[in-house]
């Protein structure tokens, strides 16, 4: 029993003080306040009104795509709540080779 417990006690214990080490390599960067660097312009995304939708206090967010690495991602436009009253959506934009998030702000 007591080789079992110390057996327990010894493999408890070595994965608690295991090393974990990583090296990531990214070609975008991300700046504070200055968006991400991106060398190339996110695609044309092409707009179409939004549909109709029946409840209030919602806005509709249009489609748009976004920096994952080297590569973008669409994201297709939905209705959301604003996360406060008088929000309004503020669409992503590609400037001088950094691309700049969408964002709710205050209207």
């Amino acid at each position: 029993m007591k080789t079992k417990l110390l057996a327990l006690f010894l493999l408890a214990g070595g994965s608690l003080f295991a090393a974990h080490f990583s090296v990531g390599i990214g070609v975008g960067g991300y700046y504070p306040y200055g968006g991400y660097y991106m060398a190339t312009p996110p695609p044309v995304v092409a707009y179409a009104p939004a549909p109709v939708y029946a409840r209030p206090g919602y806005s509709w967010v249009d489609p748009y795509y976004y920096p994952v690495g080297n590569r973008y991602v669409y994201r297709a436009g939905y209705w959301a709540r604003p996360p406060y009253a008088g929000a309004s959506w503020v669409r992503p934009r590609w400037e001088g080779r950094r691309y700049y998030g969408g964002h709710w702000r205050r209207r």
